[in-house]
């Protein structure tokens, strides 16, 4: 059955959706709501494990330990990357949003550590578990609760980036750490449940060690993704054909020579984005001409890409910039 095309009205719902979740769910509001889900599900989660003594349970508690510390985080983190440039940061402060998803992951990889000593310990000496009926209808809660919100972070920090909002990157963080939560959950419920059904207690513990792996990959990639937005990386390629895009605009295909551009070079730090470039004019040109382009070419570059800055060197067509080469090292 062919789908029928949205109409007006549904188009115009749905800018209006995007608008609100934009203007009512910011990165400082999100994490917030964060910080209250992360203390429920703890609620919830300790709640399932002392009436069950399940370690795969306690496992899953311990996780949300960490999603309450790292959201809390976060939300300091944030508050810093949104302040503006100052004297000290000319730059600002949006390099920020990467130290959460480093102390994010560093306190991962800790709570896999305490996971796996507890699990290992009930694997040598296995336990039988009590009321797992209600355990399970508790964690299965708790689940919920992070897995819609997880869904409204992820969609409002796409809304943000696009934006070039500070906070979208630790945003995004904290939504994928909590899908992991909930991934996790699913985990331990089904190994919680086949413990009921089959009575072999290993299982649980067993549970509870892989449950630990993933903690520990996911600790590691946030880790990973902290370092790598610390040093300087370019930006995407999709924002990189749109500078490359917009550049070519400006090129009269009659006379190519006339007008170039060279030495591109970009860098992002959180949600602000840098580009610097070299573009070669006439010689002929007058000052006021060559800037007012330059102008014209900021302004366009700034359009395409939300939060850009440029910053453009003016020179002449016969003239070239040659970097590390061994005469400028001297």
């Amino acid at each position: 059955m062919r789908r029928e095309p949205a109409t007006r009205g549904q188009a115009g719902d749905n800018v209006w959706m995007s608008s609100a979740v934009s203007v009512w769910w910011t990165p400082r509001r999100l994490l917030l709501a964060s910080v209250v889900v992360a203390v429920l599900t703890i609620a919830l989660k300790t709640l399932a494990w002392y009436v069950t003594g399940s370690v795969g349970l306690l496992s899953d508690a311990l996780e949300s330990f960490v999603n309450l510390a790292s959201a809390v985080f976060a939300l300091a983190m944030v508050t810093i990357a949104q302040r503006p440039a100052d004297d000290d940061h000319p730059y600002g402060h949006t390099k920020a949003e990467y130290f959460s998803s480093g102390f994010e992951g560093v306190l991962i990889l800790g709570a896999a550590l305490a996971i796996g000593w507890t699990a290992v310990g009930r694997l040598l000496n296995p336990q039988d578990l009590e009321a797992p009926g209600l355990g399970l209808g508790l964690s299965v809660v708790s689940a919920a609760l992070n897995g819609l919100l997880a869904g409204l972070m992820l969609r409002a920090s796409r809304m943000h980036r696009r934006q070039g909002v500070a906070g979208a990157e630790a945003v995004e963080a904290d939504a994928r750490h909590l899908l992991t939560d909930v991934y996790t959950t699913g985990g331990v419920v089904l190994g919680v449940g086949l413990v009921f059904l089959t009575g072999w207690l290993w299982l649980d513990p067993v549970v509870a060690l892989l449950v630990a792996a993933n903690i520990v990959r996911e600790g590691l990639h946030l880790i990973r993704r902290a370092s790598d937005g610390l040093m300087d990386h370019a930006l995407d390629p999709e924002l990189q054909r749109r500078i490359d895009e917009v550049l070519a605009q400006f090129i009269d295909p009659q006379r190519p020579d006339l007008l170039r551009f060279d030495h591109v070079s970009t860098r992002r730090a959180g949600q602000r984005r840098f580009v610097d470039l070299h573009m070669h004019m006439p010689p002929n040109w007058t000052l006021r001409r060559a800037a007012a382009l330059r102008i014209s070419v900021e302004q366009a570059l700034m359009s395409a890409v939300p939060g850009l800055r440029a910053t453009i060197q003016l020179l002449p067509g016969d003239v070239e910039a040659h970097f590390h080469d061994k005469e400028d090292l001297k």
